[in-house]
């Protein structure tokens, strides 16, 4: 079978790849990766109603993917009269599990404000706009507001199609963390390399550092009822997954399973034979959550409360007290350090 594997989604504060921008196979199979999945699906397909998605929940299900592990571009115009069922459908992809994001950010046609009623999870930018944003001032206005947009209502920006340095700096200048496009795809060895940030002359962010929702990373996260064995699955998919978080149908975090603890616990003496049949939850810790808005310093500080746990990712909430993502307290460490110096 092929999968349609368009690039890596790259953390451009840490230089990992964090997802894969992908596409649906004509075999209708999704890419065999263990990263979550950046899917584009236009916005007419969505208001065709439930059966125009099943080939893509199909998708999933043959891949052995979960809607989690998921998240879906939505691009294309809404004509004001389809906004209501636009609303109805993102709320039925939510409730399926579903990360949902905007793309053409800056030259479609979405309403802002539709943007901002549905808390979208990210914010694509979109390619043509990228390609200009470092030598038209025009561009680089839009590519701007786009962001502070994104700021406002709590969502990640992406950068897509970045095909030169000079383009990856400008949206790096606006605080964009995450990128794609073939300037960070796989070389000959299969490694993807970061250009490096420019050393930047303007006053640092304020001594509070910035806030976490700049520095979250996607949560792998399982049902509140999920077994032990489930956790073990998900851990053993990818060495780079520091904690699973348990949530319930509403993607409020009831559990932290930290990676190192839990699997420690499972490879105990009948530690399998004990946990692997039984609700993970019996081993995982309250979530340490943080809003969104908090700053890195008060993220820290937060962190370091309890002895026991200084280095457990926090979880990241929303308004709702719904898993955004995690943000690890050694990347709040390396920004408050970097911004001080």
């Amino acid at each position: 079978m092929s999968s349609l594997f368009t690039g890596p989604v790259v953390d451009l504060g840490t230089g990992a790849v964090i997802a894969c921008a992908a596409a649906v196979d004509a075999a209708g199979y999704l890419p065999d990766v263990p990263l979550p999945l950046v899917l584009d699906l236009p916005i007419r397909v969505v208001m065709e109603g439930a059966g125009a998605l099943a080939p893509l929940h199909e998708a999933l299900r043959r891949s052995g993917r979960h809607p989690r592990e998921t998240m879906l571009v939505l691009s294309g115009p809404c004509a004001p009269e389809g906004r209501p069922m636009l609303r109805v459908a993102l709320e039925g992809l939510r409730n399926f599990g579903y990360l949902l994001g905007f793309g053409g950010a800056g030259t479609e046609g979405v309403p802002l404000d539709l943007i901002a009623d549905a808390s979208p999870y990210a914010l694509a930018l979109a390619p043509e706009l990228v390609a200009r944003v470092h030598n038209d001032h025009r561009a680089a206005a839009v590519g701007q507001a786009m962001v502070t947009l994104a700021r406002g209502i709590g969502a990640h920006v992406l950068a897509q199609g970045v095909e030169e340095e000079a383009q990856l700096a400008v949206v790096r200048g606006w605080g964009v963390r995450l990128a794609e496009g073939p300037l960070l795809g796989p070389g000959p060895d299969g490694r993807v390399r970061v250009p490096l940030p420019v050393a930047d002359e303007q006053p640092g962010m304020v001594e509070l550092g910035p806030r976490v929702q700049e520095l979250l990373l996607p949560a792998v996260t399982l049902p509140a009822e999920a077994k032990a064995e489930e956790v073990v699955a998900a851990f053993g998919h990818e060495p780079s997954i520091t904690s699973v978080i348990l949530v319930d149908e509403y993607q409020r975090p009831k559990g932290s399973l930290d990676r190192g603890r839990f699997l420690l616990s499972i490879a105990a003496r009948y530690g399998h034979a004990l946990h692997g049949s039984k609700p993970a939850r019996r081993l995982a810790d309250p979530p340490r959550t943080v809003p969104k808005t908090t700053s890195a310093v008060a993220a820290i500080q937060a962190a370091g409360r309890d002895s026991a746990r200084v280095y457990d990712d926090l979880v990241v909430t929303d308004e709702l007290n719904r898993c955004m993502g995690i943000v690890r307290v050694s990347d709040l460490i390396r920004e408050v350090t970097s911004t001080r110096t």
